[in-house]
């Protein structure tokens, strides 16, 4: 089913994890303990103001247990009441990258691994074991390809003076390249290809600058030269290696393809609209996409 993580207008903003280790199919879950509320709880907190949730969820997983992780697909959101305020909680599935560097503070005095099941009986709040319903029903291990268009340009369309492909980002649109480089990160992206033209190579700049990659330009990703065979099989291509991707084109390319590559292998609705500054997050596995998400930069 499509997963649409959108920001509430009013309340609390928290973001957080059903984090994992070991096998997929018989996983270790991480719970912490608070001693302020002696419960046992997910791994969550606050967004902070201008931060993108999946960039918080990561943190905040950090925050609290010291591990590293790696981002899969969103698993839900729960909403609750907390001294009057109404509140919202958005998770992600979240596989360690590494061994927890875990430091006992105030927050949280503990972390415990626990099999899925005891995990199950150890959570104090009846809203985690929902969260956690929801990180069984569907694969835990998963690979995502991030298809990017690229964000808000300098100027408007009438009155640029040079070539399209030159028109370039303008102060927001940098600033939603910057937030970009936030969420590729979370989902450690290594591989990149973008149109050959200003604004979608700017937007992926900050993220390959960070991380030192390269990025492989193709006009398939243009309106222009969109070719559904040819698009379609950079997309398979990475399905059948399992390449955490980014993609960064035009409207028309990115949506197209979307459809294609859905066919058969999605079984919710993949018709979409990309606005400037949005990306859709397809997350497989066993060569089938089990999550389509939308979100805003």
């Amino acid at each position: 089913m499509a997963a649409e993580p959108i920001p509430a207008p009013d309340g609390i903003r928290a973001a957080g994890a059903v984090v994992w280790r070991g096998d997929r199919t018989a996983p270790e879950i991480a719970l912490v303990h608070r001693p302020k509320y002696n419960d046992w709880t997910l791994p969550k907190g606050r967004i902070v103001h201008g931060e993108h949730p999946i960039a918080a969820a990561v943190r905040e997983v950090y925050e609290e247990t010291g591990l590293r992780v790696v981002l899969g697909r969103w698993l839900c959101s729960v909403h609750y009441e907390k001294k009057g305020w109404a509140k919202r909680v958005d998770y992600w599935a979240a596989q360690a990258a590494g061994p927890a560097d875990f430091v006992e503070n105030e927050e949280v005095d503990r972390m415990s691994w626990l099999p899925l099941e005891d995990a199950r009986d150890a959570l104090t709040f009846e809203r985690d074991l929902a969260v956690l319903t929801e990180f069984a029903a569907r694969p835990v291990a998963t690979t995502p390809i991030v298809l990017v268009r690229h964000g808000r340009l300098s100027g408007s369309g009438d009155d640029w003076q040079g070539k399209k492909k030159t028109r370039p980002l303008d102060p927001v649109g940098e600033a939603q390249a910057a937030t970009l480089a936030t969420v590729l990160a979370a989902y450690r992206a290594g591989a990149l290809i973008s149109a050959p033209s200003e604004r979608c190579l700017q937007t992926l700049e900050p993220y390959r600058s960070a991380n030192r990659l390269t990025i492989r330009q193709d006009k398939l990703f243009t309106d222009k030269h969109y070719e559904p065979a040819g698009a379609l099989r950079i997309l398979l291509g990475a399905i059948a290696v399992r390449d955490r991707m980014a993609i960064c084109g035009h409207r028309e390319s990115l949506e197209g393809v979307v459809g294609e590559v859905c066919a058969g292998r999605y079984d919710g609705e993949a018709a979409l609209h990309l606005f400037k500054g949005s990306l859709v997050v397809l997350h497989h596995a066993d060569e089938r996409i089990v999550s389509l998400e939308r979100y805003i930069l």
